[in-house]
């Protein structure tokens, strides 16, 4: 996307990668969108053990009858993200952000309408519910698993902190920034 406004306002170009399997059907109402979790990535719904339950033949998301889209969030897998793109200068971002670059590839690149069913798994779940916000009548169903639509807390807010602690304790950190060092 070459001129993704995020939230805050800032605007630049923004790289969201997306995996696909199946065909969209001439109606174009065949599109499910499967949404990952806070450390993965895409890739997560073609390991054996998730693609050969859901994609195969007669099981819940055939590919021979639905087109899968599978975008990497912004910030993970193959899409844009500060340890590829600006570093500490990468905007802010937020669940809504994720989803409205979610919503562009949907509308723009596939020109899909409406979307058979929304599945996400822990992050992809949270942003499953902002997707029910943001176009709610985009969809025919959500499928949010492993996810509450409610502030952060317990574990995930645990893992979070524990995740910037060890940024902070980085001696390279310098409270905005990873400074570079050559030897």
């Amino acid at each position: 996307m070459p001129e993704f406004s995020f939230a805050n306002g800032e605007r630049r170009y923004v790289k969201l990668h997306c995996r696909t399997l199946g065909q969209l059907n001439s109606a174009r109402n065949n599109a499910v969108l499967l949404l990952h979790g806070t450390t993965g990535s895409s890739m997560q719904f073609l390991q054996p053990d998730m693609a050969n339950f859901l994609f195969e033949r007669d099981q819940s998301l055939d590919h021979n009858e639905y087109f899968l889209i599978m975008p990497d969030a912004i910030g993970h897998g193959e899409s844009s993200k500060p340890s590829s793109a600006d570093g500490p200068d990468f905007p802010q971002y937020s669940y809504m952000d994720i989803v409205r670059a979610q919503h562009a590839v949907v509308r723009e690149l596939f020109n899909i309408d409406h979307l058979r069913l929304i599945l996400g798994t822990s992050m992809g779940g949270m942003n499953t519910w902002s997707w029910g916000i943001a176009y709610p009548t985009m969809m025919d169903a959500l499928m949010p698993i492993a996810c509450l639509p409610y502030r952060l807390s317990g574990h995930n807010l645990l893992f979070r902190r524990l995740m910037l602690a060890l940024i902070q304790s980085d001696p390279k950190y310098t409270g905005n920034d990873l400074v570079s060092h050559t030897a």
